[in-house]
């Protein structure tokens, strides 16, 4: 499917187009956008699930993890059905399904009708969280393709910010999540349905951008490719990406397939594969999602009000935009490597520190657990650290990394595996994290989460390779 540019094809004639590669690689991240509303927009509505739903722990836990069992699946089929119908198709798809969930989400009467809209929406989250990495790497110059692929993080950190703010001011005005607001429905469904705005930005906007000339040429389409790379790079530049682009692929004749992730000098799983498995999964098991997902039921376990928790979370939000913007500056200067390790170390620290600070406390009549004011501001502190150090490491690089480290050749299958590990590990975090909290408490929780953080820092060391400043032809797998 052809589609109109949105800025003159002439400019792209003399040179590259570098307005038009970012103006395109932006709405790409409009889906990193919903991509973070969708999963902080529950933050601020767990309260209003339990009334509204009458669901015991296990069964809340299940509602707000419900969305990463669609995330898993949405990010496998998307990798590899984006290898089929190409990376702007599955991100129209992603948009519809963000419309759809929005809307299903707030007007749900039950449980299991709850689910099954949000596991549409984690359908479309785990098809933009793949495909936007891949898509901005497969058209932005090594230069700067980075700093382009971390401004997706940007914006999955402003989706939870502004998700954030929208339950915060939303709870708010009607005096709580479970309060009616407006038209006689609770604020908390006004807060899923706060999302529609973007989605449908979102769906407009993708008719606007060409689909990826890498995935043209894998699928034969060379001239359409060759319109693409000139309208990116200028004429002269798209003849010699293209004839790199082909020489990466000459040595596979065949469309790419799930099957190229097994060495066929080895029989084995790629090493490039395990180690995508590895970025993804450590990602998650360090816990950021309890923060993102149970931020405001954290914070009241230790004592604040629910207006309180909702702005320690705006707050949170707030300052990991800021570590992201440090991303930006840093990644195509020091490259990926350095900033995982420095983050992974950053993190351990930073969360053993909430772990102390937890484990110092006792439980009220209430069964809340209480601080002493020393070690309220050191759990606070320290979980706001933990979340800047995130921000500025794992949370972009790892994305950043999924959508560049792979060949052209495996691209979207490896990105598929990579992806349903990234959101089977956030599934299970994030269902287990109201168990652990009843059961092992939340010192014990954050140990775990600590020793994961602990054991990153040696994976980073031993088996991440830097991909700065190589072209995507250049990657081995």
């Amino acid at each position: 499917m052809s589609s109109p540019s949105i800025t003159g094809h002439a400019a792209a004639q003399g040179g590259e187009n570098t307005r038009f590669i970012i103006l395109i690689s932006l709405v790409a991240t409009i889906g990193g956008f919903l991509f973070g509303y969708d999963s902080g927009v529950i933050n601020g509505t767990v309260d209003g699930l339990k009334q509204a739903f009458g669901s015991d722990a296990a069964v809340t836990g299940f509602n707000v993890a419900s969305m990463l069992l669609g995330c898993a699946v949405g990010a496998w089929f998307a990798g590899t059905l984006a290898d089929r119908y190409g990376r702007r198709t599955m991100q129209l798809w992603a948009a519809v399904f963000f419309i759809v969930s929005a809307w299903g989400s707030g007007i749900a009467t039950s449980s299991a009708e709850f689910v099954v809209y949000r596991v549409l929406g984690g359908l479309a989250v785990g098809a933009a969280s793949v495909m936007a990495p891949a898509y901005i790497s497969e058209v932005a110059p090594a230069r700067y393709r980075g700093r382009l692929a971390t401004v997706q993080q940007i914006a999955i950190i402003s989706g939870l910010f502004f998700s954030f703010l929208s339950n915060w001011w939303l709870a708010r005005h009607a005096g709580a999540s479970t309060d009616v607001l407006w038209w006689d429905y609770e604020a908390w469904r006004w807060m899923f349905w706060a999302e529609l705005a973007p989605a449908f930005l979102f769906l407009v906007a993708l008719f606007f951008i060409p689909e990826s000339p890498r995935y043209l040429v894998a699928r034969g389409l060379r001239d359409r490719a060759l319109g693409v790379l000139t309208r990116l790079y200028g004429a002269a530049q798209g003849e010699r990406t293209l004839g790199e682009i082909d020489a990466s692929l000459a040595q596979d004749h065949h469309r790419p397939r799930l099957s190229d992730l097994v060495s066929k000098v080895t029989g084995r799983i790629r090493p490039i594969v395990w180690v995508g498995i590895g970025l993804a999964t450590f990602q998650q098991f360090v816990g950021i999602n309890v923060v993102f997902y149970y931020g405001a039921v954290l914070w009241q376990a230790v004592g604040f009000t629910e207006d309180q928790a909702l702005m320690t979370n705006v707050i949170s939000g707030a300052v990991s935009i800021g570590a992201c913007l440090l991303t930006v500056a840093l990644i195509d200067k020091v490259g990926r490597k350095p900033l995982l390790w420095v983050g992974s170390v950053g993190m351990a620290i930073s969360l053993g520190l909430v772990t102390v600070a937890f484990a110092s406390g006792g439980l009220d009549d209430s069964g809340r657990l209480q601080l002493s004011g020393s070690m309220g501001v050191l759990a606070l502190v320290a979980a706001n650290v933990y979340v800047v150090f995130f921000n500025l490491s794992w949370g972009p690089v790892m994305w950043v990394m999924l959508g560049e480290m792979f060949p052209n050749q495996i691209r979207g299958s490896g990105l598929a595996v990579a992806g349903l590990a990234q959101w089977t590990a956030n599934f299970l975090i994030t269902w287990t994290f109201p168990m652990l909290l009843a059961g092992i408490g939340l010192a014990a929780a954050y140990g775990i989460y600590t020793f994961f953080a602990v054991l990153s820092v040696f994976f980073v060391l031993k088996f991440v390779h830097e991909t700065k400043g190589k072209a995507l032809e250049q990657m081995e797998g």
